[in-house]
């Protein structure tokens, strides 16, 4: 991304050998060769995962439901099929949390005769009737498990958290009390739905399928306050749920291991990526350079291509220390994108794009970031703004070529195989390089911004003091480079000659004594006086037509 920057240079000023157009046309070309080379054609080394790289909750749920999606682990993938096959006796069977309920329950309303409340439907007329056919099964009694037991078995995220299905499932806060009727309803319900989509699809149906909502919206002949409490019910059980999820694996060293490990490896990835962009694109203009330069035959022309490759990289060794600031920021970059992109996969599944995007956002960010805060350069005030001005316009440029080509990838064109691929990445560059270039051109040449820019740098700041600071200490470090051409022994006694002269004038008082000694100091030196041919100075002031000549 900060290639751009360094390769467009501050200012963009035509070459005066040739005319605007070309000039510019040439910055274009550089910029489109060094998006090409960095941004797309070293994507190969920071590979892009759909859904990022570490499974969280979200997105191992996605598995399935979405054909792209799957595990970043192999250990939770191994862990969810070895989960074992559900057993209705292990969540509702003796010893379990459900079975006491019920039981305390049902002991409790035999002794006192006291109705259970309808959790769902409000009715306060519900007790544990056996199998009388004198009471209706609305009357009856039973203890329902709000989010169903065999979701929360084949639940990916709980798998993936490390936790139980039965204590989940047989928590209080997801047992309440309904009646016969409904809770059959709704559990013959769930069960012909899963059963439908597994022949479907071959996994089992997504929470959305099976939940409160879905069971309403499938019986529209419910009363609303019985929509209105299945929902309330369902909405406090499963956040609850969700809240246990959460807490035991995104505090887990799983994660946390897996996310810090995946953070440094797309960091050093993308280090590599931004520091060999810099060394491909001086190579590559290198050879540029040769084949416009060479009229001879297709020996020489290859001949020059070889030695071009390497004077390119010894152009990129004279710029070690800027592929090692390339290499750092890219590392920043990268480690914080896959640790956004992690964030994001808690809530929502990225795809490789968003990825991607989220990759070269950062890149910018850092670049900028480091102008605004170090300020390396030294920039006052208004050049640091515009420089990250650059700097973030090219991002967003970037930003705008991989929207452009996830665009074409979803068209007929991007569809066709390999050319479908060629036309994307060729696009995607294209609009990267020329909106970055035309940004770029618009803030160095606007008048608008130019009186900003002036404006914010007469603000004074400190980085406008050091940079005063730099220029005399550069200034001094010239002086002190021209006194060292002097001879400082001969330098030393004509001081020294000069002293002694004075200390003895210092003590003359008689005007011609004094004459007499300058007169002669001047002799003994040799020095060249502006009346010569005269014997003295007032001798030659005395003639109006004498001179005084300065040698």
């Amino acid at each position: 991304m900060s290639t751009f920057v360094s390769n467009i240079g501050y200012g963009c000023i035509p070459s005066p050998e040739e005319s605007v157009k070309e000039s510019i046309f040439h910055e274009y070309e550089r910029v489109v060769i060094s998006s090409l080379i960095t941004s797309f054609g070293l994507d190969f080394l920071v590979r892009d995962q759909h859904g990022g790289d570490v499974d969280t909750i979200f997105t191992v749920r996605k598995i399935g439901v979405d054909p792209e999606m799957t595990y970043k682990n192999s250990k939770h993938a191994t862990a969810y099929e070895q989960r074992g096959e559900y057993s209705e006796g292990s969540y509702h069977g003796d010893g379990t949390n459900y079975a006491s309920r019920k039981h305390n329950a049902k002991k409790e309303w035999e002794e006192t005769g006291q109705d259970i409340k309808d959790a769902y439907t409000g009715e306060e007329n519900i007790g544990f009737h056996g199998k009388t056919k004198a009471i209706p099964p609305e009357r009856k009694a039973e203890l329902d498990h709000i989010v169903e037991c065999k979701q929360i078995h084949d639940d990916r995220g709980r798998v993936l958290a490390g936790l139980k299905g039965e204590d989940l499932a047989d928590a209080n806060e997801n047992l309440t009390w309904t009646n016969k009727s409904l809770n059959a309803s709704m559990g013959s319900w769930a069960r012909q739905e899963n059963e439908r989509y597994r022949k479907e699809h071959g996994c089992n149906a997504p929470e959305s399928m099976l939940n409160a909502e879905a069971y309403i919206n499938a019986h529209p002949d419910l009363d609303e306050t019985t929509k209105r409490n299945l929902r309330k019910e369902y909405k406090k059980a499963k956040d609850a749920y969700e809240a246990k999820l959460a807490t035991k694996y995104y505090t887990s060293a799983d994660f946390w291991g897996a996310t810090m490990k995946a953070s440094v490896w797309t960091g050093a990835r993308m280090g590599v990526r931004q520091a060999l962009g810099l060394v491909f694109t001086e190579i590559w203009f290198s050879v540029k350079e040769a084949i416009e330069q060479n009229n001879s035959d297709d020996k020489s022309l290859f001949e020059s291509i070889g030695s071009a490759i390497k004077e390119g990289i010894e152009r990129a060794k004279t710029k070690w220390q800027d592929i090692w600031h390339k290499f750092i920021e890219g590392t920043v970059a990268g480690i914080l994108s896959s640790l956004t992109t992690t964030l994001c996969n808690i809530f929502f599944k990225t795809a490789k794009n968003i990825v991607r995007l989220i990759r070269q956002s950062w890149a910018s960010l850092v670049e900028a970031g480091k102008i605004i805060f170090v300020n390396p350069d030294c920039y006052p005030l208004g050049d640091r703004i515009l420089a990250a001005a650059k700097v973030l316009s090219t991002g967003a440029s970037v930003v705008a070529g991989v929207m452009v080509g996830e665009l074409i990838s979803n068209s007929p064109v991007g569809k066709i195989g390999v050319l479908g691929d060629i036309v994307q990445t060729f696009v995607s560059t294209m609009v990267s390089g020329i909106l970055s270039v035309s940004f770029l051109h618009i803030l160095d040449h606007c008048t608008g911004i130019k009186k900003i820019v002036d404006a914010l740098n007469k603000v004074p700041t400190i980085d406008n003091i050091y940079i005063e600071l730099k220029e005399k200490a550069r200034l001094l470090e010239e002086y002190c480079a021209k006194l060292q051409e002097i001879d400082l022994v001969h330098f030393q006694k004509e001081v020294q000659c000069f002293n002694d002269l004075l200390s003895v004038v210092e003590q003359i008082d008689d005007e011609n004594a004094l004459y007499d000694k300058l007169n002669k100091f001047i002799q003994d030196k040799g020095i060249s006086v502006p009346w010569e041919g005269s014997p003295n100075l007032e001798t030659h002031l005395s003639n109006p037509n004498g001179t005084l000549l300065f040698k």
